[in-house]
């Protein structure tokens, strides 16, 4: 089960911050933005590598947010991929 900061546990944040995350991307690494849904957050880099799995999508990357988009949406933004 992923560890998440108290950063990012408040439904209502408005503050965004950059953490070690495991994105969920079967479409490959060419996006930059992705919706909290397919987002997990850890502790550390290498936490985040350590449940990375690139053959089932499953891709480490350091991102900040949430973010609330204009459609209402919360999304994190790539900062780079660690795998």
């Amino acid at each position: 089960m992923p560890q998440t900061s108290s950063l990012f546990s408040d439904v209502e944040a408005t503050v965004v911050g950059t953490a070690a995350v495991v994105i969920y991307s079967p479409a490959g690494k060419n996006r930059k933005r992705f919706p909290e849904g397919v987002v997990e957050v850890y502790a550390s880099e290498g936490e985040a590598l350590a449940h990375a799995d690139p053959a089932k999508h499953r891709h480490a990357a350091v991102a900040s947010g949430p973010s609330r988009s204009s459609e209402g949406f919360r999304l994190f933004y790539l900062v780079r991929w660690l795998d």
